[in-house]
């Protein structure tokens, strides 16, 4: 029996898209040029997220969820499941870390006994600076290079990408927020991206 060497294509016949060495590049084939771009663009933004949301002693998705709570106030936990469109036992997770770290609080709602709200803590607030900073930060190692134009132009493809996607899949039940505001599709979708070993 020839033994196996891992050179030959395990399905008969190289990809197409394969180099010209014929190493795949991973992804590409599958998901086209852009559906790779995108994923590892993805990739490497979480990642970045990730570093400069440490300072502020969180992780890449939590940000979303202290918005939330910073612009709503005190909100049913079933409502922030729905929103970021996360398993609840992922909210449940990253809510636990962020009362550990004393920067929300949850309590039985007078209105409903067997709801729990949310709400983020007065201590909290001094994180909202620390937020702002890395998110500006992670902007601008995210743009480097690109002049005004050139950002303002990403922005619109990306929205037209977006749409694509939620035509496709109608999957936006919030689309009609304003661009930026916690819980618009772009928050939902890199929420929901987000891992429950990261939250």
């Amino acid at each position: 029996m020839k033994p196996d060497t891992g050179s030959d294509p395990a399905c008969g016949t190289p990809l197409p898209g394969a180099a010209p060495d014929g190493a795949t590049l991973p992804g590409a084939v599958l998901d086209g040029p852009v559906g790779h771009a995108v994923a590892r663009v993805a990739r490497l933004h979480r990642m970045a997220a990730g570093k400069v949301l440490k300072c502020a002693g969180l992780y890449p998705g939590q940000e979303y969820v202290m918005m939330r709570l910073w612009d709503a106030g005190a909100v049913r936990q079933s409502e922030l499941i729905k929103a970021f469109d996360l398993d609840p036992s992922t909210v449940t997770k990253m809510l636990q870390r962020l009362e550990q770290s004393g920067h929300v609080r949850r309590r039985p709602d007078p209105e409903d006994r067997r709801a729990v709200l949310v709400e983020a803590t007065d201590d909290s607030c001094a994180l909202l600076a620390e937020v702002t900073a890395a998110c500006g930060e992670l902007e601008e190692h995210t743009l480097a290079g690109l002049d005004p134009d050139e950002r303002r132009e990403l922005v619109r493809l990306l929205a037209k990408v977006e749409e694509n996607l939620c035509r496709q899949t109608a999957d936006c039940p919030e689309q009609g927020r304003a661009d930026g505001e916690p819980g618009h599709p772009a928050s939902t979708s890199r929420a929901r991206s987000t891992s429950a070993a990261e939250l």
